[in-house]
């Protein structure tokens, strides 16, 4: 009797048919609680709605509000295998460089003089291409200075479509990381890159050649504003020739970045500004 008891007890809980209450409420009540959340979850959305559009309005969809950013830019190597930054190939087989080649075809690619030509302006050399905005009205878009694919000359691949690899000379090529606003160089002293053999490798890395000469990035290829404002940047390149380096031996070489306002390394990140690979060429003899 006690079980019959509690189950028409529940039952009665689930739906009270005398009070008409569901669950201990009657509709109305129900519906009143229905009502409250629904405001209460609307007033919420609202809330956040506005709350996003006020951000929002802070932003500049072409420049960033904040930019936290280490003092030195990165530096990236061309043509790149793989994560471990080594570059190692046999003479005699050409599998063995030609993907090196490919590559740095494909890199090159929108350097094409003729690309070039079409998105890009002939620049004054040796300053700042600054496009200022005008108060509140923008300069958009900005435009960018040529960077032809010849400016590498015999690292450009026109002239040697096998980059120097196929004897023993190759070239790699070498760009800074993007940053916005960086004017680097002072006084007219465009950023520079040299590259040299680690303390143990000194006697075997030979000569090296620079394309542009001295291995220079113009000054008018800056400031850089952004993939939205300046849509056709074409970044600068520095090509390096490896003229005679020793065969058969592994040559660590680190590049740097050389500016007089640009720091190299840094608490954070010790390898800003400059970036190390292992080269290495197999021969017969």
């Amino acid at each position: 009797m006690a079980k019959d008891g509690e189950k028409g007890e529940w039952k009665e809980f689930i739906w009270n048919p005398r009070t008409r209450e569901f669950l201990g409420r009657t509709a109305s009540s129900w519906g009143l609680i229905f009502l409250f959340y629904v405001v209460f979850y609307i007033f919420l959305a609202g809330l956040f709605a506005l709350t996003m559009y006020v951000m929002l309005q802070t932003l500049d969809d072409h420049n960033p509000t904040w930019q936290d950013r280490l003092a030195t830019p990165g530096m990236v190597i061309r043509p790149k295998a793989d994560e471990t930054f080594e570059i190692v190939y046999d003479i005699e087989k050409t599998e063995s460089w030609d993907l090196y080649a490919q590559a740095l075809d494909r890199f090159l690619e929108p350097y094409n003089n003729t690309v070039q030509a079409q998105k890009n302006d002939v620049c004054t050399p040796d300053k700042y291409f600054l496009q200022e905005d005008s108060g509140d009205v923008k300069n958009n878009p900005k435009r960018s200075c040529q960077f032809n694919r010849t400016f590498l000359d015999k690292c450009s691949g026109v002239h040697d479509r096998y980059y120097g690899y196929q004897e023993g000379k190759p070239c790699i090529i070498i760009k800074l990381n993007r940053v916005i606003g960086m004017l680097p160089g002072n006084n007219g002293q465009a950023p520079y890159v040299t590259c040299g053999a680690k303390r143990e490798d000194t006697d075997k890395i030979g000569d090296l050649q620079y394309f542009p000469a001295n291995g220079t990035f113009n000054l008018m290829y800056y400031p850089y504003y952004g993939k939205k404002a300046q849509v056709n940047y074409s970044q600068p390149l520095v090509a390096v020739k490896f003229l005679n380096i020793t065969a058969n031996e592994d040559i660590n070489i680190e590049c740097k970045i050389n500016a007089n306002n640009i720091p190299l390394g840094s608490e954070r990140d010790k390898f800003a500004g400059r970036v190390s690979f292992k080269l290495r060429i197999n021969t017969k003899y």
